[in-house]
């Protein structure tokens, strides 16, 4: 009798360590996400690369596709976070979108990195997701940075200011609400057309619909993505958005 109670309890013990173990993995996984219908982007290779690199080194998988059927309810729930890697165009369906809203609701991740808010244009609920629509940019250029949040784990590694050339995004329908981390000084260079004046954020992290959300404007350039602090930075904003506090 006393063995069969040992054995019972030693089978829920290590049952349950199975679907810790399970669920811990699930958490420990990201898909990145890289669909081009518009402009495409010849850094997202260097950007994949990239994030496979510090998956090895921060134990966590990454998975990659251009493939939009990925968004559906029984696939999305493997991962922690959805990465739009410089994504552009219409690259999701309504039957994809409603899935990927179902994610978030259940409290997935979004990490979105520079084009990601050039896609999606008549889906408000993703322009409140990423928090902002390109409005166009000048020509690729060194500005200064402000980094005026450096408590989050995507910027508690940078100076104050950051001067690095890159290609600077212009934003419109900017949403409310929005923890900015990272204004740039358009007084550094020259914005060109669409101005946005003293408040132009370039990255920034929210709550939004029951998950979490962070953006950056960065990565254009195919050299941004071999950039130790750009890198540190991408890898925070991924570990926000995966529900990761280190």
């Amino acid at each position: 009798m006393r063995k069969r109670i040992l054995l019972t309890t030693l089978s829920i013990v290590l049952f349950g360590i199975i679907i810790n173990n399970s669920a811990y993995a699930r958490k420990q996984k990201v898909l990145v996400f890289s669909k081009t219908l518009g402009f495409h982007h010849n850094s997202i290779k260097q950007g994949i690369d990239a994030i496979q690199k510090l998956g090895l080194a921060n134990k966590f998988e990454v998975d990659t596709t251009t493939n939009s059927t990925y968004f559906n309810d029984k696939n999305l729930k493997q991962y922690a976070a959805v990465i739009f890697l410089s994504t552009t165009g219409d690259v999701l369906n309504n039957e994809q979108q409603a899935a990927f809203e179902k994610y978030i609701q259940a409290g997935g991740g979004f990490a979105g990195v520079h084009s990601a808010t050039d896609c999606e244009y008549n889906w408000p609920w993703f322009g409140n997701l990423v928090g902002a629509y390109f409005a166009g940019h000048p020509n690729q250029q060194q500005a200064t940075l402000n980094v005026t949040d450096r408590k989050h784990i995507s910027t508690e590694h940078l100076p104050e200011q950051w001067k690095r050339k890159d290609e600077w995004y212009n934003f419109r329908n900017v949403a409310q609400g929005l923890n900015v981390l990272i204004f740039i000084d358009e007084k550094s260079y020259d914005a060109g057309k669409n101005k946005m004046g003293d408040n132009h954020p370039i990255a920034w992290y929210h709550k939004y619909d029951g998950g979490r959300s962070f953006y950056t404007g960065l990565g254009h350039t195919e050299e941004s993505f071999a950039e130790p602090l750009f890198l540190q930075h991408l890898l925070g904003g991924i570990k926000y958005a995966m529900g990761r506090k280190k």
